[in-house]
Protein backbone atom coordinates (compact mmCIF):
# COMPACT_ATOMS: atom_id res chain seq x y z
CA UNK A 1 0.00 0.00 0.00
CA UNK A 2 1.26 3.60 -0.55
CA UNK A 3 2.27 5.74 2.07
CA UNK A 4 -0.62 8.00 3.91
CA UNK A 5 0.67 11.17 3.78
CA UNK A 6 -1.30 14.46 3.63
CA UNK A 7 0.61 15.42 0.41
CA UNK A 8 0.59 13.59 -2.71
CA UNK A 9 3.59 11.97 -2.01
CA UNK A 10 7.32 12.72 -0.34
CA UNK A 11 8.61 14.59 -3.78
CA UNK A 12 5.53 16.68 -4.07
CA UNK A 13 5.58 17.67 -0.28
CA UNK A 14 9.58 18.56 -1.09
CA UNK A 15 8.33 20.35 -4.23
CA UNK A 16 5.21 22.38 -2.17
CA UNK A 17 8.15 23.65 0.67
CA UNK A 18 10.72 24.78 -2.22
CA UNK A 19 11.87 27.83 -1.51
CA UNK A 20 11.08 30.60 -3.90
CA UNK A 21 13.01 32.45 -6.28
CA UNK A 22 15.61 35.22 -4.79
CA UNK A 23 14.38 38.53 -4.09
CA UNK A 24 11.45 40.10 -1.67
CA UNK A 25 7.96 38.64 -2.64
CA UNK A 26 5.16 41.31 -3.45
CA UNK A 27 3.23 42.84 -0.20
CA UNK A 28 -0.18 40.25 -0.75
CA UNK A 29 1.78 37.48 -0.63
CA UNK A 30 3.08 38.51 2.76
CA UNK A 31 0.36 39.52 4.22
CA UNK A 32 -1.37 36.14 2.73
CA UNK A 33 1.09 34.11 4.56
CA UNK A 34 0.08 35.09 7.98
CA UNK A 35 -2.74 32.66 6.92
CA UNK A 36 -0.63 29.61 5.92
CA UNK A 37 -0.53 31.18 2.07
CA UNK A 38 2.94 29.28 0.06
CA UNK A 39 4.63 30.57 -2.79
CA UNK A 40 4.72 28.66 -5.82
CA UNK A 41 7.01 25.43 -5.82
CA UNK A 42 10.22 25.61 -7.53
CA UNK A 43 11.01 22.17 -8.16
CA UNK A 44 12.12 20.24 -11.00
CA UNK A 45 9.75 21.22 -13.92
CA UNK A 46 9.06 17.24 -14.58
CA UNK A 47 8.04 17.08 -11.26
CA UNK A 48 5.96 19.93 -10.92
CA UNK A 49 4.11 18.40 -14.20
CA UNK A 50 3.71 15.07 -13.10
CA UNK A 51 4.07 14.43 -9.47
CA UNK A 52 5.29 10.82 -9.35
CA UNK A 53 4.18 8.09 -7.16
CA UNK A 54 5.96 7.32 -4.22
CA UNK A 55 7.50 3.64 -4.23
CA UNK A 56 5.43 1.21 -2.40
CA UNK A 57 6.02 0.68 1.14
CA UNK A 58 6.97 -3.28 1.47
CA UNK A 59 6.92 -3.50 5.07
CA UNK A 60 3.30 -4.48 5.64
CA UNK A 61 3.82 -7.68 3.29
CA UNK A 62 6.78 -8.29 5.26
CA UNK A 63 4.73 -8.51 8.90
CA UNK A 64 2.64 -10.95 6.71
CA UNK A 65 5.19 -13.07 6.23
CA UNK A 66 5.41 -12.39 2.68
CA UNK A 67 9.50 -13.06 1.40
CA UNK A 68 10.95 -9.88 -0.13
CA UNK A 69 9.94 -11.30 -3.86
CA UNK A 70 6.05 -11.87 -2.91
CA UNK A 71 6.33 -8.57 -0.93
CA UNK A 72 6.98 -6.34 -4.00
CA UNK A 73 4.93 -8.17 -6.10
CA UNK A 74 2.36 -7.39 -3.71
CA UNK A 75 2.90 -4.00 -3.19
CA UNK A 76 3.35 -3.19 -6.83
CA UNK A 77 0.16 -4.85 -7.21
CA UNK A 78 -2.20 -3.57 -4.12
CA UNK A 79 -2.94 -0.32 -6.67
CA UNK A 80 -5.49 -2.38 -7.39
CA UNK A 81 -5.83 -5.15 -5.09
CA UNK A 82 -6.95 -2.63 -2.39
CA UNK A 83 -9.50 -1.12 -4.35
CA UNK A 84 -11.11 -3.95 -5.92
CA UNK A 85 -10.82 -5.23 -1.64
CA UNK A 86 -12.71 -2.56 -0.62
CA UNK A 87 -15.31 -2.64 -3.59
CA UNK A 88 -15.87 -6.13 -2.73
CA UNK A 89 -17.10 -5.06 0.42
CA UNK A 90 -19.22 -2.30 -0.56
CA UNK A 91 -20.43 -5.14 -3.27
CA UNK A 92 -21.83 -7.31 -0.42
CA UNK A 93 -23.13 -4.65 1.31
CA UNK A 94 -25.33 -3.37 -1.29
CA UNK A 95 -26.85 -6.28 -2.49
CA UNK A 96 -27.26 -8.24 0.45
CA UNK A 97 -30.98 -8.56 0.38
CA UNK A 98 -31.19 -6.06 -2.07
CA UNK A 99 -35.27 -6.87 -3.06
CA UNK A 100 -35.99 -5.96 0.52
CA UNK A 101 -38.33 -3.89 1.05
CA UNK A 102 -40.11 -5.81 -1.27
CA UNK A 103 -42.28 -2.67 -2.23
CA UNK A 104 -42.35 0.29 -4.50
CA UNK A 105 -40.91 3.07 -2.47
CA UNK A 106 -40.75 7.04 -2.96
CA UNK A 107 -40.19 7.78 -6.51
CA UNK A 108 -39.68 4.18 -7.63
CA UNK A 109 -43.62 4.73 -8.38
CA UNK A 110 -42.20 6.50 -11.47
CA UNK A 111 -38.90 5.10 -13.00
CA UNK A 112 -39.43 1.19 -12.55
CA UNK A 113 -42.12 1.37 -14.43
CA UNK A 114 -40.93 4.38 -17.10
CA UNK A 115 -38.04 1.86 -17.67
CA UNK A 116 -40.02 -1.30 -18.40
CA UNK A 117 -42.26 0.76 -20.68
CA UNK A 118 -39.13 1.70 -22.90
CA UNK A 119 -38.20 -1.86 -22.94
CA UNK A 120 -41.46 -2.59 -24.76
CA UNK A 121 -42.32 0.71 -26.67
CA UNK A 122 -39.24 2.36 -26.76
CA UNK A 123 -40.46 5.53 -25.05
CA UNK A 124 -42.58 6.04 -21.82
CA UNK A 125 -46.54 4.22 -22.06
CA UNK A 126 -49.30 4.89 -19.40
CA UNK A 127 -49.51 2.91 -16.43
CA UNK A 128 -53.10 1.80 -14.67
CA UNK A 129 -53.66 3.44 -11.26
CA UNK A 130 -53.28 0.29 -9.27
CA UNK A 131 -50.39 -0.94 -11.42
CA UNK A 132 -47.65 -0.94 -7.87
CA UNK A 133 -50.14 -3.60 -6.26
CA UNK A 134 -50.47 -5.72 -9.42
CA UNK A 135 -46.61 -6.07 -9.97
CA UNK A 136 -46.01 -6.85 -6.27
CA UNK A 137 -48.90 -9.54 -6.62
CA UNK A 138 -48.46 -13.18 -6.88
CA UNK A 139 -48.71 -13.70 -9.80
CA UNK A 140 -47.24 -10.10 -10.81
CA UNK A 141 -49.19 -8.41 -13.81
CA UNK A 142 -48.21 -5.86 -15.83
CA UNK A 143 -50.99 -2.90 -16.54
CA UNK A 144 -49.06 -1.07 -19.20
CA UNK A 145 -50.76 0.12 -21.79
CA UNK A 146 -48.80 2.42 -24.98
CA UNK A 147 -50.61 5.56 -24.44
CA UNK A 148 -47.75 7.99 -24.07
CA UNK A 149 -47.06 9.50 -20.58
CA UNK A 150 -45.49 13.20 -19.97
CA UNK A 151 -42.38 12.42 -18.08
CA UNK A 152 -39.45 15.57 -17.17
CA UNK A 153 -36.32 13.17 -17.39
CA UNK A 154 -34.22 12.00 -20.19
CA UNK A 155 -34.23 8.44 -20.77
CA UNK A 156 -30.61 6.99 -19.92
CA UNK A 157 -30.79 6.63 -16.59
CA UNK A 158 -34.56 4.48 -17.13
CA UNK A 159 -32.48 2.22 -20.14
CA UNK A 160 -30.42 1.39 -17.47
CA UNK A 161 -32.63 0.60 -14.77
CA UNK A 162 -34.09 -1.26 -17.67
CA UNK A 163 -30.88 -3.13 -18.55
CA UNK A 164 -31.80 -4.91 -14.37
CA UNK A 165 -35.40 -5.52 -15.22
CA UNK A 166 -34.73 -7.19 -18.60
CA UNK A 167 -32.30 -9.70 -16.83
CA UNK A 168 -34.29 -10.01 -13.50
CA UNK A 169 -37.72 -9.28 -14.28
CA UNK A 170 -40.03 -6.30 -12.84
CA UNK A 171 -39.49 -6.87 -9.38
CA UNK A 172 -37.45 -5.12 -6.67
CA UNK A 173 -34.51 -7.02 -7.23
CA UNK A 174 -34.66 -6.04 -10.63
CA UNK A 175 -35.46 -2.85 -11.06
CA UNK A 176 -32.78 -1.63 -8.25
CA UNK A 177 -29.97 -3.98 -9.73
CA UNK A 178 -28.39 -1.67 -11.80
CA UNK A 179 -28.37 1.31 -9.54
CA UNK A 180 -26.94 -1.63 -6.88
CA UNK A 181 -24.07 -2.25 -9.53
CA UNK A 182 -23.63 1.82 -10.66
CA UNK A 183 -23.22 2.40 -6.93
CA UNK A 184 -20.50 -0.32 -5.94
CA UNK A 185 -19.14 0.53 -9.34
CA UNK A 186 -18.87 4.41 -7.80
CA UNK A 187 -16.80 2.94 -4.80
CA UNK A 188 -13.77 1.71 -7.15
CA UNK A 189 -14.02 4.69 -9.10
CA UNK A 190 -13.10 6.47 -5.70
CA UNK A 191 -10.50 4.60 -4.70
CA UNK A 192 -8.40 4.82 -7.81
CA UNK A 193 -9.61 8.68 -8.24
CA UNK A 194 -8.24 9.08 -4.90
CA UNK A 195 -4.87 7.21 -5.58
CA UNK A 196 -4.50 9.35 -8.35
CA UNK A 197 -5.29 12.56 -6.89
CA UNK A 198 -3.39 11.89 -3.47
CA UNK A 199 -0.66 9.42 -5.28
CA UNK A 200 -1.58 7.23 -1.92
CA UNK A 201 -3.26 3.96 -2.61
CA UNK A 202 -4.37 4.05 1.46
CA UNK A 203 -5.88 7.25 0.92
CA UNK A 204 -7.35 6.31 -1.79
CA UNK A 205 -8.87 3.44 -0.11
CA UNK A 206 -10.06 5.44 2.63
CA UNK A 207 -11.63 7.50 0.23
CA UNK A 208 -13.96 4.98 -1.12
CA UNK A 209 -14.19 3.08 1.81
CA UNK A 210 -16.06 6.63 3.28
CA UNK A 211 -18.37 6.24 0.53
CA UNK A 212 -19.14 2.64 0.83
CA UNK A 213 -20.30 3.70 4.66
CA UNK A 214 -22.66 6.44 3.80
CA UNK A 215 -26.17 6.33 4.47
CA UNK A 216 -27.20 8.60 1.40
CA UNK A 217 -25.07 6.92 -0.94
CA UNK A 218 -25.96 3.29 0.47
CA UNK A 219 -29.68 4.36 0.41
CA UNK A 220 -29.54 5.49 -3.07
CA UNK A 221 -28.05 2.36 -4.31
CA UNK A 222 -30.35 0.09 -2.98
CA UNK A 223 -32.95 2.47 -4.40
CA UNK A 224 -34.45 2.79 -8.30
CA UNK A 225 -34.39 6.14 -8.76
CA UNK A 226 -31.88 8.61 -11.41
CA UNK A 227 -29.67 10.52 -8.68
CA UNK A 228 -27.26 7.81 -8.28
CA UNK A 229 -26.80 7.04 -12.09
CA UNK A 230 -25.91 11.00 -12.64
CA UNK A 231 -23.46 10.89 -9.52
CA UNK A 232 -21.80 7.77 -11.31
CA UNK A 233 -21.35 9.08 -14.69
CA UNK A 234 -19.97 12.37 -12.91
CA UNK A 235 -17.54 10.21 -11.22
CA UNK A 236 -16.60 8.50 -14.71
CA UNK A 237 -15.81 11.65 -16.20
CA UNK A 238 -13.97 13.39 -13.41
CA UNK A 239 -11.55 10.39 -13.36
CA UNK A 240 -10.95 10.82 -17.27
CA UNK A 241 -9.95 14.08 -16.65
CA UNK A 242 -7.54 13.51 -13.96
CA UNK A 243 -5.85 10.44 -16.50
CA UNK A 244 -6.21 13.07 -19.09
CA UNK A 245 -4.12 15.60 -16.81
CA UNK A 246 -1.61 13.42 -15.92
CA UNK A 247 -0.89 11.78 -19.85
CA UNK A 248 -1.46 15.54 -21.08
CA UNK A 249 1.47 17.15 -18.04
CA UNK A 250 3.75 13.99 -18.71
CA UNK A 251 3.63 14.65 -22.96
CA UNK A 252 4.78 18.66 -21.83
CA UNK A 253 7.41 16.66 -19.55
CA UNK A 254 8.76 14.65 -22.46
CA UNK A 255 8.90 18.01 -24.93
CA UNK A 256 11.31 19.52 -22.65
CA UNK A 257 14.80 20.08 -22.89
CA UNK A 258 17.74 18.79 -20.50
CA UNK A 259 18.48 20.30 -17.31
CA UNK A 260 21.29 20.88 -15.41
CA UNK A 261 20.84 17.69 -13.16
CA UNK A 262 20.60 14.19 -14.01
CA UNK A 263 17.36 13.39 -16.12
CA UNK A 264 16.01 16.68 -14.62
CA UNK A 265 14.47 18.81 -17.20
CA UNK A 266 13.76 22.53 -17.55
CA UNK A 267 11.04 24.54 -18.82
CA UNK A 268 11.09 26.46 -22.47
CA UNK A 269 9.10 28.71 -23.42
CA UNK A 270 8.96 27.03 -27.05
CA UNK A 271 7.12 24.12 -25.66
CA UNK A 272 5.29 25.57 -23.20
CA UNK A 273 3.77 28.19 -25.97
CA UNK A 274 3.36 26.04 -29.01
CA UNK A 275 3.41 22.22 -28.31
CA UNK A 276 0.26 20.87 -29.31
CA UNK A 277 -1.15 17.86 -27.20
CA UNK A 278 -2.81 16.13 -30.07
CA UNK A 279 -5.17 13.59 -29.76
CA UNK A 280 -6.31 12.72 -26.30
CA UNK A 281 -9.14 10.00 -26.09
CA UNK A 282 -9.17 10.37 -22.10
CA UNK A 283 -10.92 13.59 -22.55
CA UNK A 284 -13.50 12.68 -25.19
CA UNK A 285 -13.97 9.58 -22.78
CA UNK A 286 -15.05 12.54 -20.50
CA UNK A 287 -17.54 14.28 -22.40
CA UNK A 288 -19.13 10.97 -23.35
CA UNK A 289 -19.47 9.85 -19.56
CA UNK A 290 -20.72 13.65 -18.57
CA UNK A 291 -23.34 13.87 -21.27
CA UNK A 292 -24.30 10.49 -20.08
CA UNK A 293 -25.01 12.25 -17.09
CA UNK A 294 -27.03 15.00 -17.97
CA UNK A 295 -28.79 12.53 -20.44
CA UNK A 296 -30.48 10.98 -16.79
CA UNK A 297 -30.88 14.60 -15.03
CA UNK A 298 -30.29 17.80 -16.39
CA UNK A 299 -28.59 18.85 -13.25
CA UNK A 300 -25.40 16.95 -14.96
CA UNK A 301 -25.25 19.58 -16.90
CA UNK A 302 -23.21 22.23 -14.07
CA UNK A 303 -20.70 19.44 -13.71
CA UNK A 304 -20.20 19.18 -17.57
CA UNK A 305 -19.75 23.33 -17.77
CA UNK A 306 -17.41 23.22 -14.17
CA UNK A 307 -15.18 20.14 -15.93
CA UNK A 308 -14.26 21.29 -19.06
CA UNK A 309 -13.52 25.17 -17.58
CA UNK A 310 -11.26 23.23 -15.22
CA UNK A 311 -9.41 20.73 -17.76
CA UNK A 312 -8.93 24.40 -19.89
CA UNK A 313 -7.32 25.71 -16.88
CA UNK A 314 -5.44 22.61 -15.61
CA UNK A 315 -3.92 23.09 -19.46
CA UNK A 316 -3.38 26.44 -18.76
CA UNK A 317 -1.24 25.75 -15.66
CA UNK A 318 0.11 22.97 -17.82
CA UNK A 319 1.45 25.14 -19.86
CA UNK A 320 2.62 27.85 -17.74
CA UNK A 321 5.06 25.69 -15.74
CA UNK A 322 6.69 23.97 -19.01
CA UNK A 323 7.62 27.67 -19.47
CA UNK A 324 5.06 29.13 -21.76
CA UNK A 325 5.40 33.12 -21.41
CA UNK A 326 1.28 33.18 -22.30
CA UNK A 327 0.12 30.75 -20.93
CA UNK A 328 -3.59 31.95 -21.80
CA UNK A 329 -2.91 32.96 -25.37
CA UNK A 330 -1.66 29.82 -25.62
CA UNK A 331 -4.38 27.47 -24.38
CA UNK A 332 -7.05 29.82 -26.74
CA UNK A 333 -4.61 29.32 -29.70
CA UNK A 334 -3.83 25.70 -28.98
CA UNK A 335 -6.33 24.07 -26.46
CA UNK A 336 -9.73 26.02 -26.54
CA UNK A 337 -11.60 24.64 -29.35
CA UNK A 338 -10.32 21.00 -29.34
CA UNK A 339 -11.87 21.11 -25.23
CA UNK A 340 -14.95 22.37 -26.40
CA UNK A 341 -15.49 20.19 -29.27
CA UNK A 342 -14.40 16.81 -26.57
CA UNK A 343 -16.34 17.83 -23.83
CA UNK A 344 -19.29 20.18 -24.68
CA UNK A 345 -19.82 18.74 -28.41
CA UNK A 346 -19.55 15.11 -27.31
CA UNK A 347 -21.43 15.69 -24.41
CA UNK A 348 -24.38 16.97 -26.54
CA UNK A 349 -24.28 14.42 -29.56
CA UNK A 350 -24.44 11.50 -26.65
CA UNK A 351 -27.60 13.66 -24.76
CA UNK A 352 -29.25 13.79 -28.21
CA UNK A 353 -28.27 9.72 -28.70
CA UNK A 354 -29.51 8.72 -25.98
CA UNK A 355 -33.33 9.91 -26.98
CA UNK A 356 -33.10 7.55 -29.79
CA UNK A 357 -36.15 5.35 -28.65
CA UNK A 358 -38.39 8.39 -28.66
CA UNK A 359 -36.50 9.59 -31.97
CA UNK A 360 -37.53 6.04 -33.91
CA UNK A 361 -41.14 5.77 -32.66
CA UNK A 362 -43.85 7.66 -33.63
CA UNK A 363 -46.42 7.19 -30.38
CA UNK A 364 -44.19 9.11 -27.73
CA UNK A 365 -44.94 12.49 -26.12
CA UNK A 366 -45.04 15.40 -28.19
CA UNK A 367 -43.50 13.03 -30.82
CA UNK A 368 -45.39 14.65 -33.42
CA UNK A 369 -45.91 18.36 -32.14
CA UNK A 370 -43.70 19.51 -35.13
CA UNK A 371 -46.38 18.40 -37.49
CA UNK A 372 -49.46 20.14 -35.80
CA UNK A 373 -51.03 23.09 -36.73
CA UNK A 374 -48.97 24.62 -33.38
CA UNK A 375 -45.66 23.60 -34.61
CA UNK A 376 -45.44 24.01 -38.70
CA UNK A 377 -44.24 27.15 -40.14
CA UNK A 378 -42.06 29.15 -38.59
CA UNK A 379 -38.38 30.24 -39.22
CA UNK A 380 -36.80 26.38 -38.21
CA UNK A 381 -39.15 24.43 -40.31
CA UNK A 382 -36.19 23.68 -42.34
CA UNK A 383 -35.15 20.91 -39.48
CA UNK A 384 -36.27 17.96 -39.38
CA UNK A 385 -39.85 17.08 -37.50
CA UNK A 386 -37.99 14.60 -34.91
CA UNK A 387 -35.33 17.53 -34.13
CA UNK A 388 -38.04 20.32 -33.84
CA UNK A 389 -40.53 17.89 -31.74
CA UNK A 390 -37.69 17.12 -29.60
CA UNK A 391 -37.00 20.86 -28.91
CA UNK A 392 -40.36 21.67 -27.71
CA UNK A 393 -40.25 19.18 -25.38
CA UNK A 394 -37.45 20.49 -23.76
CA UNK A 395 -38.50 23.56 -23.44
CA UNK A 396 -41.65 22.48 -21.64
CA UNK A 397 -39.79 20.13 -19.65
CA UNK A 398 -37.50 23.09 -18.38
CA UNK A 399 -40.44 25.19 -18.03
CA UNK A 400 -42.17 22.29 -14.84
CA UNK A 401 -38.68 22.38 -13.77
CA UNK A 402 -38.52 25.65 -13.02
CA UNK A 403 -41.97 25.95 -11.77
CA UNK A 404 -42.05 23.23 -9.58
CA UNK A 405 -43.36 24.83 -6.54
CA UNK A 406 -45.64 22.29 -5.30
CA UNK A 407 -45.16 21.98 -1.27
CA UNK A 408 -44.00 18.67 -0.29
CA UNK A 409 -43.33 16.73 3.24
CA UNK A 410 -39.36 16.00 2.85
CA UNK A 411 -38.68 19.31 0.84
CA UNK A 412 -35.67 20.97 2.16
CA UNK A 413 -33.30 23.85 1.60
CA UNK A 414 -29.94 23.26 0.66
CA UNK A 415 -28.99 25.70 3.51
CA UNK A 416 -29.59 22.39 5.53
CA UNK A 417 -27.81 19.81 2.98
CA UNK A 418 -24.72 19.44 4.70
CA UNK A 419 -25.86 19.35 8.34
CA UNK A 420 -28.47 16.86 7.39
CA UNK A 421 -31.24 19.11 8.44
CA UNK A 422 -34.86 17.24 6.05
CA UNK A 423 -33.67 13.73 5.07
CA UNK A 424 -36.04 11.92 2.96
CA UNK A 425 -38.19 8.70 4.19
CA UNK A 426 -38.85 6.69 1.10
CA UNK A 427 -40.49 3.88 3.08
CA UNK A 428 -42.00 3.47 6.62
CA UNK A 429 -44.81 0.74 8.31
CA UNK A 430 -45.01 0.16 11.71
CA UNK A 431 -45.44 -4.07 11.88
CA UNK A 432 -47.16 -5.38 15.36
CA UNK A 433 -45.58 -7.54 17.27
CA UNK A 434 -45.73 -11.11 15.28
CA UNK A 435 -45.63 -9.96 12.22
CA UNK A 436 -42.87 -8.80 9.28
CA UNK A 437 -40.64 -9.91 11.53
CA UNK A 438 -41.27 -7.68 14.95
CA UNK A 439 -40.02 -9.46 17.92
CA UNK A 440 -40.53 -6.50 20.61
CA UNK A 441 -43.84 -6.44 22.77
CA UNK A 442 -43.98 -2.44 22.12
CA UNK A 443 -43.93 -3.16 18.40
CA UNK A 444 -41.70 -1.70 15.84
CA UNK A 445 -40.97 0.72 13.10
CA UNK A 446 -39.59 -0.25 9.39
CA UNK A 447 -37.81 2.81 7.85
CA UNK A 448 -35.93 3.17 4.89
CA UNK A 449 -34.53 6.95 5.34
CA UNK A 450 -32.26 8.78 2.69
CA UNK A 451 -30.10 10.20 5.82
CA UNK A 452 -26.32 10.53 5.40
CA UNK A 453 -24.06 9.06 8.36
CA UNK A 454 -24.02 11.94 10.12
CA UNK A 455 -20.61 11.57 11.74
CA UNK A 456 -19.32 11.70 8.26
CA UNK A 457 -21.01 14.33 6.78
CA UNK A 458 -20.39 16.96 9.66
CA UNK A 459 -16.63 16.13 9.83
CA UNK A 460 -17.06 16.54 5.68
CA UNK A 461 -18.11 19.85 6.43
CA UNK A 462 -14.76 20.60 8.26
CA UNK A 463 -12.75 18.97 5.38
CA UNK A 464 -14.36 21.28 2.40
CA UNK A 465 -13.29 24.46 4.83
CA UNK A 466 -10.14 22.08 4.48
CA UNK A 467 -9.29 21.76 0.88
CA UNK A 468 -10.72 25.74 0.55
CA UNK A 469 -8.04 26.30 2.68
CA UNK A 470 -5.14 24.75 0.74
CA UNK A 471 -6.58 25.53 -2.65
CA UNK A 472 -6.74 29.28 -1.63
CA UNK A 473 -3.51 29.51 0.24
CA UNK A 474 -1.45 26.30 -0.44
CA UNK A 475 -2.16 26.69 -4.22
CA UNK A 476 -3.31 22.90 -4.21
CA UNK A 477 -5.10 21.88 -7.29
CA UNK A 478 -5.97 19.11 -6.20
CA UNK A 479 -8.37 21.15 -2.96
CA UNK A 480 -8.94 22.81 -6.01
CA UNK A 481 -10.22 19.54 -8.05
CA UNK A 482 -12.37 18.66 -5.27
CA UNK A 483 -13.93 22.02 -4.26
CA UNK A 484 -14.84 22.13 -7.98
CA UNK A 485 -16.98 18.53 -7.40
CA UNK A 486 -18.34 19.88 -4.67
CA UNK A 487 -19.51 23.34 -5.75
CA UNK A 488 -21.18 22.02 -9.47
CA UNK A 489 -23.08 19.47 -7.46
CA UNK A 490 -24.46 21.67 -4.70
CA UNK A 491 -24.25 25.84 -5.35
CA UNK A 492 -26.67 25.44 -8.26
CA UNK A 493 -29.70 24.63 -6.17
CA UNK A 494 -29.15 27.65 -4.27
CA UNK A 495 -30.79 29.45 -7.48
CA UNK A 496 -34.05 27.80 -7.19
CA UNK A 497 -35.09 28.90 -3.68
CA UNK A 498 -38.61 28.43 -4.18
CA UNK A 499 -38.57 25.49 -5.94
CA UNK A 500 -39.09 21.93 -4.79
CA UNK A 501 -36.05 19.88 -4.33
CA UNK A 502 -34.97 16.95 -1.69
CA UNK A 503 -31.80 16.28 0.29
CA UNK A 504 -31.11 12.87 -1.79
CA UNK A 505 -30.31 15.21 -4.58
CA UNK A 506 -26.72 15.70 -2.68
CA UNK A 507 -25.65 12.47 -3.38
CA UNK A 508 -24.03 13.40 -6.98
CA UNK A 509 -21.31 15.32 -4.50
CA UNK A 510 -20.85 12.75 -1.85
CA UNK A 511 -17.44 11.32 -3.40
CA UNK A 512 -16.03 14.76 -3.24
CA UNK A 513 -17.22 15.06 -0.13
CA UNK A 514 -15.60 11.59 1.08
CA UNK A 515 -12.25 12.73 -0.94
CA UNK A 516 -12.00 15.99 1.20
CA UNK A 517 -12.21 14.09 4.05
CA UNK A 518 -9.91 11.38 3.10
CA UNK A 519 -7.32 14.30 2.27
CA UNK A 520 -8.19 16.47 5.47
CA UNK A 521 -7.47 12.94 7.40
CA UNK A 522 -4.23 12.73 5.56
CA UNK A 523 -3.07 16.05 7.08
CA UNK A 524 -3.90 14.71 10.08
CA UNK A 525 -1.98 11.65 10.10
CA UNK A 526 0.67 14.61 9.03
CA UNK A 527 3.39 14.98 6.31
CA UNK A 528 6.08 12.40 5.60
CA UNK A 529 8.90 14.53 7.57
CA UNK A 530 7.20 14.91 11.01
CA UNK A 531 8.38 13.25 13.88
CA UNK A 532 7.59 9.48 14.91
CA UNK A 533 5.49 10.77 18.04
CA UNK A 534 3.78 13.27 15.57
CA UNK A 535 2.55 10.42 12.97
CA UNK A 536 1.48 8.59 15.95
CA UNK A 537 -0.53 10.65 17.38
CA UNK A 538 -1.83 11.70 13.66
CA UNK A 539 -2.62 8.06 13.37
CA UNK A 540 -4.56 7.34 16.16
CA UNK A 541 -6.90 10.36 16.27
CA UNK A 542 -7.60 9.27 12.66
CA UNK A 543 -8.05 5.93 13.53
CA UNK A 544 -10.63 7.12 16.30
CA UNK A 545 -12.21 10.07 13.42
CA UNK A 546 -13.08 6.70 11.00
CA UNK A 547 -13.61 3.95 13.62
CA UNK A 548 -16.44 6.24 14.22
CA UNK A 549 -17.98 7.28 11.56
CA UNK A 550 -18.34 3.40 10.27
CA UNK A 551 -19.86 2.78 14.30
CA UNK A 552 -22.13 5.95 13.07
CA UNK A 553 -23.37 3.60 9.65
CA UNK A 554 -24.00 0.50 11.37
CA UNK A 555 -25.69 2.45 14.26
CA UNK A 556 -28.03 3.35 11.55
CA UNK A 557 -27.76 0.48 9.44
CA UNK A 558 -31.74 -0.44 10.14
CA UNK A 559 -33.21 2.74 9.08
CA UNK A 560 -30.53 2.31 5.71
CA UNK A 561 -32.39 -0.83 5.02
CA UNK A 562 -36.00 -1.27 5.87
CA UNK A 563 -35.32 -3.55 9.04
CA UNK A 564 -37.74 -3.76 11.66
CA UNK A 565 -36.62 -2.84 15.18
CA UNK A 566 -38.33 -1.70 18.83
CA UNK A 567 -39.86 1.81 18.03
CA UNK A 568 -38.00 2.95 20.97
CA UNK A 569 -34.85 2.24 19.33
CA UNK A 570 -36.45 4.31 15.85
CA UNK A 571 -36.86 7.17 18.69
CA UNK A 572 -33.12 7.14 19.97
CA UNK A 573 -32.62 6.93 15.96
CA UNK A 574 -34.49 10.32 15.27
CA UNK A 575 -31.79 12.88 16.74
CA UNK A 576 -33.72 15.65 15.74
CA UNK A 577 -37.16 16.63 15.56
CA UNK A 578 -36.79 17.71 11.61
CA UNK A 579 -35.58 13.89 10.66
CA UNK A 580 -39.61 13.08 11.41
Amino acid sequence: MGRVTSDTSATHTAALSAPEPAGRPPAWQRRLRRFGYAGRPQADARTRLVAPFPEPDLRPWAWLGAGPDLAARLARWSGWLGPLLVTLCAGVLTFWNLGSPRKVIFDETYYPKDAWSLLQYGYEGTWAKDANDALLAHPPHILLSPEHSYVVHPPMGKWLIALGEWAFGMNPFGWRFMTALLGTLSVLLVCRIGRRLMRSTALGCLAGALLAVDGLHFVMSRTALLDLIVMFWVLAGFGCLLVDRDRTRARLAAALPAGLGAGQVRPDDAVGDRLRLGWRPWRIAAGLCLGLSAATKWNGLYFLAAFALMSVLWDMGARRTAGARHPFRAIVRRDALPAFVSTVVVALATYLASWTGWIVTKGGYYRDWATTPEGRGGSWSWLPDWLRSLWHYQSEVYAFHTGLTTPHTYMSNPWSWLVLGRPVSYFYEDPKTGHDGCTAAEGCAREVLALGTPLLWWAACFALLYVLWRWLFRRDWRAGAIACGVAAGYLPWFLYQERTIFLFYAVVFVPFLCLALAMMIGAIIGPPGATERRRTIGAVGAGVLVLLIVWNFIYFYPLYTGLPIPKSAWHNRMWFDSWV
